[in-house]
């Protein structure tokens, strides 16, 4: 048996004997889905536009130029056909047995959501959501996507801002306090498709206190060091034998 199987086999027992699981994740949980990552050598930081795309998705790029915010938020992070992929599923047949107590994402793609799963904590929010500044009126996303240039309350008038969080902008406070909540009290804890580069989120992984830290990533991570079980493999084809 191969050291990979040897350690999928290990995840299988630890899984099998815990009903107490939470699950932390990033980009890679959706690149299988045909979401690009950020970070990847193929992802939006290396192409080419006239701000790179840390200041347009900042904070203080979308409140002075809002036009092309929009036009970059429309073409490179709505991803409407995008489907739950095999780790998705996963993880939400996991809760579905009793095992998973929460999904924690960094993603804000929805689609923990479309595959079943019912507890997801979204760090960083949801394209899905998207509420006007002024009267706080809720739009979806079909409003967003046909809107021309920057999208307007039907209401009153006030420019819609989707529920994400742009760089500056800090996270929301109750699905923090939540998210440490669950990795403090989880026995087993499955971090997957991300390289914990991005703080805050990242740092909520120190408030594990058990003997169970599993990670499945690609690549390595700086808490490698910190983990009872690595590893480096795709999600889809951990998860695909898992379950």
């Amino acid at each position: 048996m191969s050291d990979l199987n040897e350690k999928i086999e290990e995840l299988k027992n630890i899984i099998s004997n815990s009903n107490n699981i939470v699950f932390f994740g990033g980009a890679g949980v959706s690149t299988e889905s045909g979401i690009p990552d950020f970070r990847s050598v193929d992802g939006l930081y290396n192409q080419k536009y006239k701000y790179p795309p840390e200041t347009i998705l900042s904070h203080t790029f979308y409140r002075s130029y809002p036009e092309e915010f929009f036009r970059f938020y429309k073409d490179k992070m709505l991803y409407t056909d995008a489907e739950p992929n095999t780790t998705h599923k996963a993880l939400a047949k996991l809760e579905e047995m009793g095992k998973l107590k929460a999904v924690i994402t960094q993603n804000i793609d929805g689609l923990h959501q479309k595959a079943g799963s019912k507890k997801v904590l979204e760090l960083h929010g949801s394209v899905l959501r998207n509420y006007c500044e002024k009267c706080h009126t809720f739009h979806d996303l079909d409003y967003m996507i046909s809107a021309d240039g920057i999208p307007t309350c039907k209401k009153c008038g006030g420019r819609v801002k989707p529920d994400v969080v742009l760089y500056e902008e800090g996270l929301d406070d109750n699905t923090i306090q939540e998210s440490v909540n669950f990795i403090r009290n989880c026995e087993v804890l499955i971090i997957g498709g991300t390289s914990l580069g991005v703080y805050p989120a990242a740092g909520l992984i120190d408030y594990y206190r058990g003997n169970k830290l599993i990670l499945i990533n690609k690549s390595s991570t700086p808490k490698d060091s910190y983990a009872n079980l690595i590893i480096n493999d795709s999600l889809g084809n951990v998860f695909s034998q898992v379950i």
